[in-house]
């Protein structure tokens, strides 16, 4: 029994290396006929037999030899020496070829030969059908010599009569006797051969019998002797004949008789083949030495492909020349021609290709001064070397279609696009169509075939790039994921797409203003909000944040979004001023990033109705005076008016509120005509040291404030007295009083950290002088009395813990250290010491097991305004237990008490920093 080699063939459009005989074919079904796909042709000396790719969809063939009654599986290494080989293409053709001198062959007379086949085909390891091929060829007449090159064996029949009665030469005389006994071992000695004379060329002995064993093939027809051998054995050996290099078997054979020996050799060629991008040569030595030992006259020369001759109309066809030269005979055969295949390769992750054909040469020569013959077939199947062919990508985007647009080839028939690598993802090309993507492949007439695919530029895996504000570069770098079939070998071809358009519709800042507020409107455009808006914030740009979106209410959608800005808001820089109105101006400003190109600003300055000063019959005067923009450094604090000791009701960062009579704080007074003119300046004094004039007749900041009254004025008036029934009474009036809490610098309450000083350090038990005073009031009846005071750790006043200084209006009695109150007395600053509470604790931190929680203390208070006219319970004075007191302004559940609500802190210890914040 032989080993059987079964190859699976997966596709049927792609080559496999065929081992021997068991060839991977599909889809048989029916009658093998030229019809479904089995062709038989009686080729000379050769029969082939042909399965065309029809019968190739993925199925196993098996091929036996019939014998009789016996069935003998083909192995390889039987096939080589019996005659027998097969190939195999691509598409799934298989060519069976068998010499008609092979084993298992119906020999009659060496004219008719019957060659029976069973195939059996396979699928999923179960018989599906067998089938019995019987071929049958004439051949007639046979040279004298017949040497046959095949791609697994070579072969040669010589031309032999063997006497039927053995002969015997005796003192120069025929002897005819029995001569079986006469030799040992011959009796048993098939087809009348008893031993072979290899030469290596050394010779080497063996019996039929080892010679067999070995793997060669020997045997007797009924005129001829046949002698075949595989290539490669340790018998045969390799030469150069005119620098081709060929395989060489020599042999002698030993009949029964005794006396009669039989030389045969055969020479096959193994090289001689050179390569161009375009053309084949095939070169075989004219003379081949191991052959010829005489002259010899070349009859007949053939070419062909597969085993079957071609005729030169055909061979013009087919661009196919054979050239008869001195010391070769030489093929050429273009590349890629029709009766050859291509097959793709990926060597090191890189396309290539080979073209693979099989030529024949058959020669026909004859000795000189003899009749002997000999025809010299060569079946050589040639494949180029691997030949790159990078895949070209060819880029047809057309950015106003906002399409990548490519294809990619060429390749063979025997390549599949398997998938597709993105930046963050592979997909096969069945999620990439799913996923909106178009991939398609195209074949050829030729049998190449391409591939195409199509990404729209809005596919998040599309990167984008915007290289200046108004163009968008689009980057689309991939890999094409590829295999090779049947062998599953994979490769990968890199490709990166851009394309660029001006397709970016820039964000639009547009804005109005009513009465009171800047109205604000940023429409997206195609970015998006992939854009940073700032504002001009208190003299610096800022970004519109989370905070200040809030402040200026801002609301949005898909498309746009807007805000609202109060011209009294920090966004708002004061340009000009008027008497009755005020010139304000928003800045905005679009920006991407991180480029910081500016896709748009806008400048927005409105008037608003303000007035900035009130003159008064009683002959009182009230100023406003505002920061502008041009004295951007200017602190409204420490404005005056002429008397410098006239200093503002109220102020903070953006403006400064003075209250004065007519006849003070250097006010003028002129006549015009019938009009009495008061006129006053509001500026900075000379020396502040903070800030300073930049001359006596420039100061960097002055605000006229003029009141005109008319000298004869008369206005008449209707009345009607009546009696009085009862007293009068003033009805309760609401109004606004400002409290703050302030901390002191030293004892002496003459300087106070400003915010910028803040956060304040202080080391414990140092003290801490507060200050509490009630703002934009002269009253002298209304008394300021610190109800409650306390600590926290956060600035939260109802936060935890927390820690009494000022409870009920006295000192927390159980502190270690007491609140110390300070004495307040009427100075140049302090107009009415009634509005004014002063005290001092040391500093402290809050603990926990003798760890400190945090080093920084928030102070708050509660304060109460007091009518003074009616000292009742809290209002009785600080630290007096005294019960009842007016109230200047309407409380939810006592109208007694006006309460204010101040904070200060946080104060921090010198380990960390802390600020203070007035509330």
């Amino acid at each position: 029994m032989f080993d059987k080699c079964v190859i699976y063939m997966l596709y049927s459009h792609f080559s496999v290396t065929w081992v021997l005989l068991s060839v991977a074919v599909s889809g048989l079904t029916g009658i093998f006929s030229p019809d479904n796909g089995l062709r038989s042709a009686c080729l000379g000396n050769v029969l082939r037999l042909t399965l065309d790719k029809t019968l190739a969809v993925g199925s196993q063939l098996e091929i036996d030899a019939i014998d009789g009654t016996d069935i003998i599986p083909l192995s390889h290494t039987l096939a080589a020496q019996c005659g027998y080989s097969v190939e195999s293409d691509p598409w799934g053709n298989t060519k069976v070829f068998a010499s008609l001198l092979g084993c298992y062959v119906d020999n009659q007379v060496d004219v008719v030969f019957t060659l029976g086949l069973r195939l059996r085909m396979y699928r999923d390891g179960h018989s599906e059908q067998v089938k019995h091929v019987t071929e049958t060829c004439s051949y007639s007449p046979w040279a004298s010599r017949e040497i046959l090159c095949d791609r697994n064996y070579m072969e040669v029949s010589s031309l032999m009569v063997t006497p039927e009665t053995p002969v015997k030469m005796v003192a120069g005389q025929q002897v005819h006797d029995s001569w079986e006994d006469a030799i040992p071992d011959a009796a048993v000695a098939p087809n009348g051969i008893w031993k072979m004379t290899f030469h290596t060329p050394d010779p080497k002995v063996m019996l039929l019998t080892d010679a067999q064993r070995a793997g060669y093939g020997a045997m007797m027809t009924q005129t001829r002797l046949v002698i075949r051998s595989p290539y490669n054995m340790a018998e045969t050996y390799s030469v150069e004949v005119a620098g081709v290099p060929m395989e060489v078997f020599s042999v002698s054979t030993y009949y029964k008789t005794g006396n009669l020996i039989v030389d045969s050799a055969a020479a096959c060629p193994t090289g001689g083949v050179v390569f161009t991008d375009k053309v084949i040569t095939w070169h075989v030595p004219r003379r081949i030495t191991p052959l010829i030992s005489s002259a010899v006259k070349i009859l007949e020369t053939h070419m062909g492909i597969y085993g079957q001759r071609l005729d030169k109309t055909k061979m013009a066809t087919r661009h196919y020349k054979m050239s008869v030269m001195e010391s070769h005979i030489i093929i050429e055969i273009p590349v890629g021609s029709p009766d050859g295949y291509y097959k793709s390769h990926a060597q090191d992750y890189a396309y290539h290709i080979t073209y693979t054909v099989e030529p024949m040469l058959e020669l026909l020569w004859r000795a000189e001064n003899t009749q002997a013959d000999t025809r010299y077939k060569v079946l050589f199947p040639i494949t180029t070397p691997l030949m790159p062919r990078p895949p070209h990508v060819i880029d047809s985007t057309v950015p106003e279609q906002r399409v990548f647009d490519i294809l990619l080839g060429t390749f063979l028939h025997d390549v599949e696009l398997m998938n597709i690598t993105f930046t963050t993802r592979v997909l096969t090309v069945a999620e990439c169509n799913a996923r909106g993507f178009d991939v398609q492949e195209h074949h050829f007439a030729n049998g190449s075939k391409t591939f195409s695919l199509r990404v729209p530029f809005s596919d998040e895996l599309v990167l984008k790039q915007n290289p200046d504000p108004l163009t968008t570069v689009y980057f689309l770098p991939l890999v094409f994921g590829l295999l090779v079939l049947p062998e599953q070998t994979p490769f990968p071809h890199p490709a990166e797409l851009e394309a660029s358009r001006e397709d970016v519709v820039l964000p639009t800042i547009t804005g109005s203003c009513d009465q009171e507020n800047f109205y604000f409107s940023v429409k997206y455009g195609s970015k998006q909000d992939n854009f940073q808006t700032m504002m001009l914030h208190a003299g610096s740009w800022r970004e519109l944040d989370t905070e200040l979106a809030k402040l200026y209410s801002l609301t949005g959608n898909g498309t746009h979004f807007s805000i609202v800005v109060p011209f009294t808001a920090p966004a708002a820089a004061f340009e000009l001023v008027h008497f009755k109105s005020i010139r304000a101006r928003v800045d905005l400003l679009l920006l991407e990033m991180p480029n910081m190109w500016q896709l748009d600003d806008l400048s927005l300055a409105c008037y608003f109705p303000l007035t900035t000063t009130e003159c008064y019959s009683n002959g009182t005067a009230t100023a406003l005076a505002v920061k502008v923009e041009s004295v951007s450094n200017l602190n409204p604090e420490y404005l005056t008016l002429r008397d410098q000791s006239c200093k503002p009701a109220f102020s903070n960062d953006r403006f400064a509120f003075f209250s004065f009579k007519l006849n003070s704080c250097g006010t003028t007074r002129t006549f015009f005509d019938d009009v009495m003119v008061y006129k006053n300046e509001i500026a900075l004094p000379y020396n502040t040291g903070k800030q300073s004039r930049k001359g006596p007749s420039a100061p960097e900041y002055r605000h006229t404030v003029s009141c005109y009254y008319l000298l004869n004025h008369t206005k008449t008036m209707a009345f009607r007295a009546s009696p009085r029934r009862t007293d009068p009474v003033a009805d309760p009036g609401v109004g606004h009083l400002v409290v703050q809490i302030r901390l002191s610098q030293d004892s002496s309450y003459a300087l106070f950290y400003q915010n910028e000083d803040y956060p304040v350090e202080k080391y414990l038990r140092q003290p801490l002088y507060f200050e509490v005073e009630l703002m934009q009031s002269t009253d002298p009846q209304i008394e300021v009395v610190l109800e409650n005071c306390w600590a926290t750790l956060h600035k939260d006043r109802t936060s935890l813990p927390s820690w009494d200084l000022i409870v009920d209006s006295c000192e927390n009695l159980d502190d270690l250290y007491l609140t110390v109150f300070h004495p307040v007395v009427a100075d140049t600053r302090v107009q009415v010491p009634a509005h004014i509470k002063r005290f001092s604790i040391n500093m402290f931190t809050f603990t926990k097991d003798d760890a400190v929680l945090k080093e920084q203390i928030f102070v708050h208070c509660d304060a109460v305004l007091c009518d003074t006219t009616k000292p009742d319970g809290i209002c009785s004075g600080q630290c007096a237990n005294l019960v009842s007191a007016l109230v200047l302004g309407p409380r939810a559940t006592d109208a007694s008490q006006y309460k204010k609500q101040i904070s200060s802190g946080p104060l921090l210890t010198p380990r960390c920093n802390t600020w203070l914040n007035n509330l």
